[in-house]
């Protein structure tokens, strides 16, 4: 005799779509691609229910999933990635007052959001990775990592330990002031619209990296352009090629400011800073790979100011 069926718990799916997508974004670096990995943590769900299998602690039970489930989708594409046209960097995503669909509203820990974090974590094995983003962005213990990722609490301690390690220098670790950044895209964007590059002068490093992902579907460089007078020149180049009717201006992207470039009305290009301890751009990261902005469209965002 078949187990009588359990009732699905929609609503309460529903409402920790927030952390779960937040848990498969981090780990992946592509909201596309974590969107699909829900779609199958909620069809394992029904599949349990359907079995008569009673979901006793549905977060616990979510977030283990989906972070298997991740792990496996980040051990399947590591070959993909090595083989990648170009830097590879995380998909944007619009948050805040820029778009009516921020699938990150609700998330209360912003902890390894932003572009340039989750480019960090690119440096991690996916057990690291994961070890990382449960315990700094969803605060599990390490008794919970370990019973997610099938590990030993010891060795929970000692992964993260040793993420920490790889990630700890980066001045994308540091977080300037909101406003300080907003500042800092301000001024670039109006370089963008003037042509003059001189204010920007004072506010990047002398060693500041330009690193563009163009996913070889758009003209960019295959290699990170070291050098603030490089990247300048870069920067300008970019600018005089941009058509007629452009519009550039600050948009909120993975909860910091960024500069977006919106080609007949969507976004072409989205330009991260990544601010060093001292408030000066110490990286651009720059997305234009086509499929890397097809959530980011999807989204539909607004331009700051006029």
């Amino acid at each position: 005799m078949s187990e009588p069926e359990v009732a699905v718990d929609t609503t309460a799916f529903a409402e920790l779509r927030p952390l779960l997508f937040s848990v498969a974004y981090r780990m992946l670096g592509r909201a596309t691609d974590a969107e699909d990995i829900l779609q199958e943590a909620w069809l394992r769900y029904a599949c349990a229910a359907a079995s008569g299998v009673e979901v006793r602690d549905l977060r616990s039970w979510s977030v283990r999933v989906v972070t298997r489930l991740c792990l496996d989708e980040l051990r399947s594409v590591r070959v993909q990635r090595e083989h990648y046209v170009g830097p590879w960097l995380p998909e944007p995503v619009f948050t805040g007052e820029a778009t009516d669909s921020d699938p990150l509203a609700v998330v209360e820990r912003r902890d390894l959001l932003s572009l340039g974090a989750l480019a960090l974590l690119e440096r991690l094995s996916p057990t690291e990775r994961a070890v990382l983003v449960l315990r700094e962005a969803v605060g599990l213990s390490h008794a919970e990592i370990a019973r997610t990722v099938e590990i030993t609490e010891v060795a929970s301690r000692q992964l993260l330990a040793r993420a920490r390690r790889h990630v700890v220098d980066s001045p994308a670790r540091s977080t300037p002031s909101r406003e300080e950044h907003r500042r800092l895209v301000d001024v670039l964007d109006a370089a963008f619209k003037t042509g003059d590059v001189e204010p920007l002068v004072a506010l990047m490093r002398e060693d500041v990296v330009l690193v563009s992902d163009a996913g070889g579907e758009v003209k960019a460089p295959r290699r990170p352009i070291v050098g603030r007078d490089k990247v300048l020149r870069f920067s300008l180049g970019v600018r005089t090629q941009l058509p007629p009717g452009t519009r550039t201006g600050p948009a909120e992207v993975n909860g910091e400011p960024a500069l977006v470039v919106h080609v007949d009305g969507k976004p072409d290009y989205v330009m991260t800073l990544v601010v060093d301890a001292d408030g000066r751009v110490a990286e651009i990261l720059l997305v234009a790979a086509p499929d890397k902005l097809a959530f980011a469209r999807r989204q539909q965002p607004r331009l700051a100011g006029p």
